[in-house]
């Protein structure tokens, strides 16, 4: 079986270009989502949260970091290098951005368009 199918033979790898990089979805189920993210060097995602989807990052390769914003309006930064990982629970409002070419790789609940953004660097509401 060709890896870029689920056992129903339905293709579900799929990528999206973001002006940040470039999303692949790997798979999407009623169970969970699985992507690959790559952040280009000086990028960053936009500042988000989401309302139900959970997920867990890692990162592949590259460098880069993780902001999160805790509920008394602290910001925390994470400096994120080859093999460091972090979860997000639902809620959490957070933001990555890559000093030098990242990939990530993310597992999280199926809720694909649950995403509330706050602040983005390309205009997107």
């Amino acid at each position: 079986m060709s890896p870029d199918r689920r056992p129903t033979g339905k293709l579900m790898h799929r990528r999206t270009e973001k002006p940040w990089g470039y999303e692949e979805l790997i798979t999407l189920n009623d169970r969970y989502c699985f992507k690959l993210l790559f952040v280009k060097a000086g990028h960053r995602t936009s500042l988000q949260y989401h309302r139900v989807k959970h997920e867990t990052m890692y990162l592949l390769s590259g460098e880069g970091t993780l902001e999160v914003h805790g509920e008394d309006g602290s910001i925390q930064s994470r400096h994120m290098g080859q093999g460091d990982t972090f979860e997000l629970a639902p809620g959490t409002v957070h933001r990555i951005s890559a000093q030098e070419d990242a990939t990530y790789l993310e597992a999280s609940t199926p809720e694909m368009g649950d995403v509330v953004r706050l602040e983005d660097d390309y205009g997107r509401s």
